[in-house]
């Protein structure tokens, strides 16, 4: 019989030649478990969904009195289920007054579609402003208006009337007109490296949409979610979005996504024509509940004000260390080695000094820290101290080969 190893490299369909080919057993807190016995510290969360850690008990406690009761029923929209309406009330509730409506879809690619479809519906306008080493996705619509011509130029010809600007720009704002539908912007620039909106930046780009009439659509797919120490991004820079986009921790471990606006906009989907947008398993009653369980220890532990305080703790723990900045807030954070040659070799070897780390798409100067939002201080102890065994190892060349 075939290895795992072997019948993952034959039937999996791979999305690069080296995968990480870790064979991971169980997973629990902050912590994976390979088939070795290995623990190894997770630093990545499966890029910012684990907010609350892996088989949280009140997240598997949701799942389980779900699975009870019943599993998809209808295509998204026609049925009234429960963990839908109340995953959607309790996010109307703790976000702005205008953010009262959601579409619940599959994943962030899907949500990004929704909101360019439904700017696009409601405003008449085809034209969609987005950002150098921006990341939205990788269907095809996403594709268009992802910052990297690397990743998008092969699958040309892509969506039309895509117009790229440079993030934290004067000329992005002054580039905003009566012919845009949208502007579409991650408040922190999460694959670029983790680049934080300087000074007014944000509030320019809500100021230009307002006067032209144009929709202004947040992606948190990666911030939100006490991420990067507030519950979503919007609050820390207090601006609101016309459109918001979810998805990763939106599931609690689950495959969830949505994008939300007011019920006068979302309600443009429904009319000329009817089912405007369609999903069969979007807002799946399982995926609903967890995401339910999961916002609900978030927001009770005050997991974003502890992501403040971790960041704290991690700047301390690797202050010492041959790192020349550490980028971002809370627990979304973009470490740089003195010499970022060696960041290869450390996410290829990580797994065998006990961690889990992993890249940024459009930065390769910097590594990627953002473990749960529940990783205890004796963790972060825990983890620094393997990264700094890491580090040594391969900074002297030590497993440098990939």
């Amino acid at each position: 019989m075939p290895s795992q190893r072997q019948l993952f490299l034959d039937h999996i369909g791979q999305t690069s030649p080296s995968p990480l080919l870790l064979e991971i057993e169980r997973a629990e807190g902050s912590f994976l478990y390979d088939s070795s016995g290995r623990d190894i510290l997770d630093l990545i969360s499966g890029v910012s969904v684990s907010n609350t850690g892996h088989r949280h008990p009140a997240v598997m406690a949701a799942l389980n009195e779900q699975a009870g009761k019943y599993m998809h029923l209808m295509v998204y929209g026609e049925v009234i289920q429960s963990p839908q309406v109340q995953y959607a009330a309790r996010l109307a509730s703790l976000l702005p007054p205008s953010l009262e409506s959601v579409y619940f879809v599959n994943s962030g690619s899907e949500a990004i579609e929704g909101a360019i479809k439904l700017a696009r519906r409601y405003t008449g306008r085809n034209e969609i402003i987005y950002f150098r080493n921006a990341y939205h996705g990788s269907t095809t619509g996403a594709l268009s208006v992802q910052g990297s011509e690397e990743y998008r130029n092969a699958f040309r010809p892509l969506m039309p009337a895509t117009t790229m600007a440079e993030f934290n720009s004067h000329e992005a704002v002054q580039m905003i007109s009566s012919s845009t539908a949208a502007v579409l912007v991650e408040p922190v620039q999460a694959e670029a490296g983790v680049v934080q909106p300087e000074d007014s930046f944000l509030a320019g780009l809500r100021s230009a949409c307002c006067r032209h009439g144009a929709m202004l659509i947040f992606d948190e797919v990666q911030t939100g979610f006490g991420r990067t120490g507030s519950l979503f991004s919007l609050f820390r820079y207090n601006v609101t979005p016309d459109i918001l986009v979810l998805a990763k921790a939106l599931g609690g471990g689950l495959p969830l996504g949505a994008f939300i606006a007011s019920r006068e906009i979302i309600s443009s989907l429904t009319r000329d024509p009817v089912l405007g947008h369609i999903t069969t398993f979007g807002g799946h009653p399982l995926c609903c509940a967890t995401g339910l369980a999961s916002l609900e220890v978030i927001v009770s532990e005050d997991l974003a004000a502890a992501a403040r305080e971790k960041e704290k703790l991690f700047r301390e723990e690797l202050a010492g260390m041959p790192f020349r900045e550490i980028r971002g807030e809370g627990l979304l954070l973009a470490v740089v080695p003195e010499k970022p040659e060696i960041i290869p070799a450390m996410i290829a070897h990580a797994p065998e000094h006990g961690l889990l780390l992993d890249y940024f798409l459009f930065c390769s100067t910097a590594f990627r820290i953002a473990p749960p939002l529940t990783i205890s201080e004796k963790e972060i102890s825990l983890a620094c101290q393997r990264l700094k065994k890491l580090v040594r190892a391969t900074d002297s060349g030590e497993g440098l080969r990939v």
